[in-house]
């Protein structure tokens, strides 16, 4: 019928209409594209990103650098960092004043600070905490009229409509008190939590590997008497559901005792001055114990609310929103006690603004939010766009950011000058290095001629041209275990490892050996033109869990190198976990690892090459199972001592020991690039990782929001250019529709 055919024609006309309509109501005018609420935009909230969600959130069991860059925010260790100076100065956090160390002798009397390591037999520290530090609130500390804890003993029923922490009714709070630190203490032995640096406190802590003992004891009776009750007893399946609660207390732990409600007392078993570094990491956080029952509860488990996704802490920030398939959001802490930004710092503070709000109350951010970015080139749009206030600079888009002048060194492109984004380079408290397996009978041992293999290898493996082909350029070349500014690194000629390095007087810089001389060393160790004695090559397996897209360029690199001195590598890709396992049971040749700093003290690089801290025998950080007796005996010497000329001239022992003996490839210490927008205020750079640093941060809402406008300006021509392809798409319907009309 005719009015059909109209009423075609109309909706074709009205649906026209609803597209256009919708395609210009669906934009900010302002800011089109923008990802986040239009009611934040004036708010003080930092946007960041995360590419793997955070394994564990528990401070007993995180050794990760991207789990502290939350749990930092949450918890609070006794003592911190300043947060300006450098070198690195510990402050109190909780506590009063910095512990200091009471040393006494095997009889009991007391000795003097000075007192030689070998007089030593106990070391007391007296910790003395703040009063009024309260927790955030949490349904944990909710309690009964009698004082029972309201959230107990929950049911699946219970927690049907529960999906996070905040979807409980009520919360509450309690102060912090000495006992929190003495219960971490207390878990980070517990075998259940598999603390990643037990082996290290047990052989400092008094009583700490008897207290393992006995919960491991008590542990065992608990599954026998459970296996009798049940006839049958899977550990990790039953104790999921149903986990088995010690009281920690009951059982003797010398070591760590609460004096009164601000007072704990650790003791140690000799003289260690690094212990107070301990003590500033998330280790040695407090953890309530109504914390633990709450969490422990299976009702609870099976729906995944945990302490690994829900913290529990005293710190700035609190977890808000935890999806890790999306965002991570954490919240100003209501009951964060009083901290106040640093009045002093270094002298070029005052002409970059860091003193600027000296003395104002922290924190200055309202919420930090931080969201899933699993692809580099995505995360990096997003950020020149100004949606993620800070980042770093993938390979792929270096040459975008950087240009490199012969004269000036790197430095930001036009591009990003632009746009007003700062850099800042420092070198990381990091080495980076290829490991041999001193165990292995092919390129371990001690001999001068397995070191002379070693040597070779590591002439061969030339670290200037690696750096920057795969790093563009950011990165230092190594010389010996410890990276730039840490007391015991050297400079210029001192730092060089003269068997890899030949020292050049015109240019005053080092300059590595020929393979000529690889060649000759890789000879005298008994393979001549990369043969033994019976003509057969020598092939080194290189085991590594490089999956990545570049992985296998860098693996052909390392192959063409050593083809130049005549040695095989044989490439052995695994998946992180088999990888992992060979290195802890020493199934291994050549690994690549690195160590980033826990703490500023060249102790913390000398122990990884420690013989009784071996991988695969002792289960330590000696990943190349390095036993050298000469540097075993300099290492204890050094390990306790205060920085001193007498402890730099055994640290540079030490170094010239394993340049020699090479256990290592010194591959490279990490240059960092990182960026930020001019809105982002008070970012100071660290290079130690876990440091609370989002609580002296601010941003510029209002900045911000002006140069987001800028840069995403809406792009009307292309929204009515589609349109227009709509509207002449449905021209010949139209025709069509009224030859109709004419034919009826």
């Amino acid at each position: 019928m005719p009015g059909t055919a109209k009423t075609l024609r109309w909706n074709l006309i009205i649906a026209l209409c609803a597209i256009v309509w919708s395609t210009l109501a669906g934009c900010d005018p302002a800011n089109p594209n923008n990802p986040y609420r239009a009611e934040e935009s004036d708010q003080q909230i930092y946007y960041s990103t995360f590419d793997e969600p955070p394994k564990h959130l528990d401070p007993a069991k995180s050794y990760s650098a991207d789990e502290f860059a939350f749990i930092s925010t949450i918890y609070e260790p006794p003592i911190e960092y300043h947060y300006l100076k450098r070198p690195y100065e510990l402050i109190p956090l909780t506590v009063e004043t910095i512990p200091t160390a009471l040393y006494y002798d095997e009889a009991g009397n007391e000795l003097s600070d000075e007192a030689p390591a070998e007089q030593v037999h106990r070391v007391v520290y007296n910790v003395r905490i703040k009063q009024g530090i309260m927790y955030q609130d949490h349904p944990a500390f909710v309690t009964n009229a009698d004082g029972s804890p309201t959230y107990a003993n929950l049911t699946d029923a219970d927690v049907a409509e529960i999906g996070e922490i905040k979807d409980f009714e009520r919360v509450a709070s309690r102060e912090l008190k000495a006992k929190d630190y003495v219960y971490q203490i207390y878990r980070l032995a517990d075998p259940r939590v598999q603390c990643p640096v037990y082996s290290i406190f047990e052989n400092y802590i008094v009583g700490m590997s008897e207290f393992q003992g006995a919960v491991k004891g008590e542990l065992e009776r608990v599954r026998a008497e459970r296996k009798a009750q049940r006839g049958a007893y899977d550990v990790a399946r039953d104790e999921r559901e149903d986990p088995i609660r010690i009281d920690y207390a009951t059982f003797p732990f010398e070591g760590v005792e609460v004096v009164d409600d601000y007072t704990y007392r650790i003791t140690l078993t000799r003289k260690y001055p690094q212990f107070l570094y301990w003590l500033a990491m998330p280790f040695f956080s407090p953890m309530p114990e109504e914390a633990i029952a709450f969490y422990d509860q299976g009702a609870l488990i099976r729906k995944n609310i945990v302490l690994d996704q829900f913290p529990v802490g005293t710190g700035p920030y609190r977890i808000e929103t935890y999806n890790p398939i999306l965002e991570i959001v954490l919240t100003k802490n209501e009951n964060y006690h009083d901290a106040f930004y640093p009045t002093e710092g270094e002298d070029e503070d005052e002409a970059k603004r860091y003193l600027e709000p000296a003395g104002r109350k922290l924190p200055f951010i309202e919420k930090l939010v931080y969201k899933l970015e699993k692809e580099s080139l995505p995360r990096w749009n997003k950020f020149l766009q100004g949606y993620y206030d800070a980042s770093g600079i993938a390979e792929e888009s270096f040459d975008q950011a950087i240009s490199v002048g012969e004269k000036t060194g790197p430095e930001l492109s036009d591009y990003m000058v632009e746009r007003g984004i700062d850099l800042s380079t420092s070198v990381e408290m990091t080495t980076s290095y290829f490991a041999f397996n001193m165990d292995d009978a092919l390129v371990g041992g001690y001999t001068p001629e397995k070191r002379k293999l070693r040597q070779a290898i590591s002439i061969a493996l030339d670290m200037e041209e690696f750096i920057q082909i795969f790093l563009n350029g950011r990165g230092e070349p190594g010389h010996g275990p410890l990276p730039p500014d840490i007391f015991g690194a050297r400079d210029g000629r001192a730092r060089m490892n003269e068997f890899v390095y030949d020292w050049n007087e015109a240019t005053q810089q080092p300059v590595r050996k020929s393979l000529d001389e690889a060649k000759r060393l890789l000879a005298e160790a008994g393979y001549p033109n990369g043969r033994d004695k019976d003509g057969n090559p020598l092939i080194i397996t290189f085991d590594n869990a490089w999956t990545n897209a570049g992985a296998r360029t860098r693996i052909r690199w390392i192959e063409k190198r050593l083809e130049l001195i005549g040695v095989t590598l044989k490439n052995d890709t695994t998946d992180y976990s088999r990888f992992q396992d060979k290195v802890y049971n020493g199934n291994f040749q050549l690994i690549f690892w690195g160590w980033i700093a826990d703490y500023p003290d060249p102790e913390n690089f000398m122990f990884l090459l420690y013989g009784p801290n071996s991988r695969s025998n002792n289960d330590g950080p000696n990943s190349a199972n390095y036993n050298s007796p000469a540097f075993n005996e300099l290492f204890t010497q050094m390990e306790n001592m205060t920085n001193s000329p007498e402890r730099l001239e055994l640290m540079n022992r030490m170094t010239r020991i394993v340049q020699e003996d090479a256990p290592w490839v010194f591959a490279y210490h990490p240059v960092s690039y990182s960026l930020k927008h001019e809105w982002v205020n008070y970012a100071k750079p660290s290079v130690l990782f876990g440091l609370n640093v989002m609580k002296y941060r601010a941003v510029d809402p209002e900045l911000r929001a002006s140069r987001r406008g800028d840069w995403n300006q809406p792009n009307y021509l292309v929204a009515f250019g589609l349109v227009g392809l709509v509207v002449i798409g449905t021209i010949p319907a139209i025709r069509a529709s009224r030859r109709r009309e004419r034919s009826a």
